[in-house]
């Protein structure tokens, strides 16, 4: 008897993360009932499904592929080095980069500032950090968040570039645990001696559950060069408004004025 792809496609992706609790934790399935998807002996419902390919960044077609194939497909898309690289992605980048302009003052430490995609009305203060290195400037994002059924905070990585284009800082990123998702800010540059807020506004949408895409106003607050990771890291979370700097708080909110068609930040 054939064994079902689905429950060994599903297999072979779930190697790829932490652990079984942490998917089930991530994609908000029960682990109970998700060992029956990894053992064959039920098939997701269609609103599960979606959620699974959701997560792993497949279709349904292709989790229900052939197993060879379908590691196959995992392979190319996560190794580095192999035929991804032959995609128009890595010389777009680069050629921006030619283009970009110096960055070396925004060199350092920050606390991000923005409304969570995921919990309505509470702010995320993440920690992220810009260096420069083999002539790109570098970007790396940590956000720390409750599980969605409670229990312990998960972490989640960003990694990206930062190009300065247009007399504004432009940071593209991805979540680097499965790729999944893209989150692009622009930044008006700081036009003062020393470097206090950088105001702009993100794209991006909910990294757990749903895939609306969305915008918000976005704070990067300079910490400086010589910041302690973990110190920075112990402050940072889900936060009500009142939680955080008045001012912050204030220029992070989601407002459009009345008779407005675009969502546009003003500078500071």
């Amino acid at each position: 008897m054939t064994s079902d792809p689905l429950s060994t496609n599903l297999t072979f992706a779930c190697t790829f993360l932490p652990s079984i609790a942490h998917i089930c934790r991530r994609i908000g399935i029960n682990r109970q009932q998700f060992n029956k998807y990894l053992s064959g002996r039920v098939r997701p419902s269609r609103h599960n499904m979606r959620k699974i390919c959701e997560f792993f960044g497949v279709t349904e077609g292709e989790l229900l592929m052939e197993p060879a194939r379908f590691a196959d497909l995992i392979a190319l898309r996560r190794l580095p080095g192999g035929e991804v690289e032959a995609t128009p992605v890595g010389p777009t980048l680069r050629r921006l980069n030619q283009f970009s302009g110096p960055l070396e003052r925004y060199c350092g430490s920050y606390f991000r500032y923005f409304h969570s995609f995921s919990n309505p009305g509470c702010i995320m203060r993440s920690y992220a950090r810009i260096t420069r290195r083999d002539g790109y400037y570098l970007w790396k994002n940590i956000e720390r968040e409750a599980a969605l059924h409670g229990g312990a905070q998960e972490v989640f990585k960003y990694e990206g570039l930062v190009f300065f284009l247009g007399d504004r800082i432009n940071v593209v990123e991805n979540e680097s645990t499965l790729s999944s998702s893209i989150t692009q800010m622009i930044l008006y540059p700081s036009y003062s001696a020393g470097i206090d807020y950088l105001l702009g506004v993100q794209t991006g949408g909910p990294l757990r559950l749903g895939r609306k895409p969305a915008a918000s106003r976005v704070v990067l607050d300079y910490l400086g060069q010589n910041v302690d990771p973990r110190r920075a890291m112990a402050q940072c979370g889900l936060l009500q408004p009142d939680q955080i700097a008045p001012r912050i708080a204030k220029l992070v909110r989601n407002e459009m004025p009345p008779g407005a068609w675009t969502f546009e930040v003003e500078q500071l």
